[in-house]
């Protein structure tokens, strides 16, 4: 049992949960809670370690028992302490360290999503949880968007990081993957709506920040820019309901084929 502020465990996750610089070199990132824990077992994503406390739940322990039984390296903590490091106000007790592998790219993409200067956490995480409900087979996250693996995207994607390709990548390359793709941009004055758009062929949408909405680099990649029709008096939408709308339009035009 675990019961050292200084141990070298404690230490490495508090690293993870706090600076993108040691999740780079390390090639690590912390998924905390039984949910998230729980879908990357599913998943068979690499583990590195587990830490879990005394007052875990029925579930939480179940959890535990699967992860011994497959040989996952775990260790329990005392409740304090796990409370101390973790990222969340009220800690559900069980943390994993896992590697930040990636999904690879498949070699035949038909509905991508590149989210462009996306810098808020919580609507990056939302926007992948999304995208693996919509079936979306890649999403390309260009420089100057937020990093996938940080701990408040992570659990806003609640598991998506284990089920879709992510992949942080240049503009160049980004171009390289979508070559025979229509690119069609989200923006509120686009000519076209997104009821009006055909979005049965292969296609990639890119969805611009919050403040800033999209790069100029976005801008030149986008064959057509496509609007979300508003009757009310919003002036916008944010990010993450933007993009769940035109996710959604493409699941519904196909879904008519």
């Amino acid at each position: 049992m675990i019961t050292s502020t200084h141990n070298s465990k404690i230490q490495l996750v508090r690293d993870l949960l706090g600076r993108s610089k040691e999740r780079r070199e390390t090639g690590a990132f912390v998924a905390e809670g039984v949910r998230l824990v729980e879908e990357a077992l599913a998943a068979g994503w690499p583990f590195r370690f587990v830490l879990a406390g005394e007052g875990l739940s029925e579930r939480g322990r179940a959890l535990v028992a699967n992860l011994q039984a497959r040989s996952v390296e775990t260790d329990i903590i005392g409740n304090n302490l796990m409370q101390s490091v973790s990222d969340t106000e009220n800690s559900q007790g069980i943390l994993a360290v896992l590697d930040a592998s990636r999904l690879p790219i498949p070699a035949s993409v038909s509905f991508a999503l590149i989210l462009d200067q996306i810098r808020d956490p919580g609507n990056l995480g939302t926007l992948l949880r999304t995208a693996a409900a919509a079936g979306v087979q890649v999403v390309f996250l260009p420089p100057e968007t937020a990093e996938a693996f940080a701990p408040k995207v992570v659990r806003a994607g609640m598991g998506a990081h284990f089920r879709i390709p992510i992949h942080h990548i240049a503009w160049e390359e980004i171009r390289t993957y979508t070559q025979g793709l229509k690119i069609h941009l989200a923006d509120m004055e686009g000519s076209i709506s997104c009821w009006q758009a055909d979005f049965c062929s292969p296609l990639a949408l890119i969805v611009g920040g919050e403040a800033d909405g999209a790069s100029q680099a976005a801008r030149a990649l986008a064959t057509s820019q496509v609007s979300v029709p508003m009757p009310g008096k919003s002036e916008s939408l944010n990010a993450a309901a933007a993009g769940a709308i035109l996710m959604f339009e493409v699941v519904r035009q196909r879904s008519r084929k």
